[in-house]
């Protein structure tokens, strides 16, 4: 099977889940299932983002001019924007946030979600390496780990490794329930071809 195919083959209702669960996967929002299945190619849930609270914004911008070593606001930053999927505007608060906090795994996590979206995909890799270094169990770096490798490289393999860490480290938790069906899809692809089936070239 072509790698430009995979996506394809990985896509729908499954995949769809997994990318909506990454927005706000640090805040345990309830991830909203697509209108729709999504397309082949790697992209937000399909739902419209909630508004922008731009009074927060502002006034969080105002306390962190006046805080300069104050993470937690840059972190309250990031989140606002993360969830009106303001991916570029919330990318400097979290490194900002970072620069105070270097060892704070579940912004270190939410920074590779915006690299992400952002298509940025060997650096959101580096950040969710950087949050397991930090966290060897961090469930939801593992969990966005297995979507970026599988949506973002097309490594079936990589993803099958992070999503079984998930199931092994949570088995009844939401994050693990999630992994399961992306091993699901990732066995139904892997599964060989009857017998006279012509191959995909």
């Amino acid at each position: 099977m072509r790698k430009d195919s995979l996506a394809f083959a990985l896509s729908g209702t499954v995949f769809g889940l997994l990318v909506g669960w990454m927005i706000g996967a640090q805040q345990v929002r309830a991830p909203a299932a697509p209108a729709a299945a999504p397309t082949a190619q790697a992209a937000p849930a399909q739902n419209a983002p909630p508004p922008l609270d731009q009074a927060r914004a502002a006034a969080l911008e105002q306390q962190a001019k006046a805080e300069p070593r104050n993470a937690a606001v840059r972190i309250d930053l990031g989140n606002v924007y993360l969830d009106a999927e303001r991916f570029a505007d919330a990318e400097p608060w979290y490194e900002a946030a970072l620069e105070i906090d270097p060892k704070n795994a579940n912004v270190t996590t939410d920074l590779g979600i915006v690299y992400f979206y952002q298509r940025q995909f060997d650096r959101a890799l580096a950040m969710f390496d950087r949050a397991l270094a930090l966290d060897p169990k961090h469930v939801k770096a593992l969990l966005n780990q297995g979507i970026v490798r599988s949506m973002g490289k097309q490594d079936l393999a990589g993803a099958a490794e992070s999503w079984e860490k998930v199931v092994s480290l949570a088995p009844d938790s939401e994050d693990a329930r999630l992994a399961r069906m992306g091993l699901e899809g990732i066995r139904s692809v892997q599964q060989p071809a009857p017998a006279g089936a012509p191959a995909t070239q």
